[in-house]
């Protein structure tokens, strides 16, 4: 039986998404450099392995216990397959033919799988109608920000965008079982990209061959590493943090924030221009955000339902 989660998050469980989604936002930075370099399986390979590295080191550091080998290794195995090899590849296959912008559109539609596919799998992360509009809102806001994704002979990476989306829904509701084996969220993003290294150095190797290592510059280096690190290790902890807490459809929301992430670390770091468009959609997916979220809205529908007559006894 999935154990029951908060269906609405508190401040703390907000505050790690922001987080989160500055840490992804980042991804699309780091992968964007690294491909000009990289073959797409390369770049994720060594995005898994250098995070299972860093995990590993957390755990051993902090002396933290790992379950007995058996059925989580096996869903650690399944999740980095689910989470990290199919969605992963996806994306950076797709970002050697399509912006970042427009990939960080078609990944803000995670949402709408997540709803689809809770509703489907968890009984107490059921869709709602304000829930379902405040996702239509959310994604409105991405799509003003970027401007509407268009069929062009790119489809085709558009396509893996959006199966790389359905990808992380699945992923998300299938990772609330890690909740009911008690795992410390560390040793879970830990067995979950270790899953996925196991996997990928083989895949890579048939398929894209031996990098040439002394031939990589540092810069795409320092991409790699901080792919690794900041996007990857220190997110999926906070990932599995928020999944435990506040469930899938709530922890899926961070591809909402995910692009105002990247807009505004461009706009820092790159001297980017932050545009009026850009502000009024942040606005509009912060609306999408709070109704679905959904207690201001409760709140207002409530006192809108009160009678002046109430409010009067009230105020006496």
């Amino acid at each position: 039986m999935t154990p029951s989660i908060n269906s609405s998050m508190g401040t703390r469980e907000w505050l790690m998404l922001v987080v989160l989604s500055i840490l992804w936002g980042g991804s699309f930075f780091f992968v964007g450099i690294a491909v000009s370099e990289l073959e797409p399986l390369t770049i994720v390979t060594f995005r898994v392995g250098l995070a299972a590295i860093t995990l590993w080191v957390v755990i051993g550091v902090m002396r933290i216990p790992l379950p007995p080998i058996g059925i989580a290794w096996k869903a650690f195995l399944f999740m980095g397959v689910l989470n990290n090899v199919i969605p992963f590849t996806l994306i950076v296959w797709g970002q050697t033919f399509i912006a970042s912008g427009l990939a960080s559109i078609l990944n803000a539609t995670t949402p709408f799988f997540g709803v689809i596919v809770a509703t489907l799998f968890l009984p107490d992360e059921r869709a709602t109608p304000l829930k379902i509009f405040g996702v239509i809102l959310g994604f409105l806001g991405v799509v003003l920000m970027f401007g509407a994704p268009t069929v062009s002979s790119d489809t085709l990476a558009q396509i893996a965008i959006l199966a790389a989306a359905i990808a992380y829904a699945f992923a998300g509701v299938y990772g609330r079982k890690f909740k009911t084996m008690n795992i410390n969220p560390i040793v879970t993003a830990a067995g979950q990209v270790s899953g996925a290294t196991i996997i990928l150095i083989p895949l890579t190797y048939i398929v894209e061959g031996t990098p040439s290592i002394s031939d990589i510059m540092h810069q795409t280096w320092l991409s790699l590493a901080a792919l690794a690190i900041f996007s990857t290790a220190i997110a999926y902890i906070l990932y599995f943090k928020i999944l435990e807490k506040a469930g899938a459809t709530n922890l899926l929301l961070v591809t909402l924030l995910v692009p105002i992430s990247a807009i505004l670390l461009g706009s820092v770091f790159l001297g980017e221009n932050l545009e009026t468009s850009h502000i009024v959609g942040m606005i509009i997916i912060a609306l999408g955000l709070s109704a679905i979220d959904g207690r201001l809205w409760k709140r207002k529908a409530k006192k809108s339902l009160e009678s002046p007559d109430d409010e009067l006894e009230r105020d006496h």
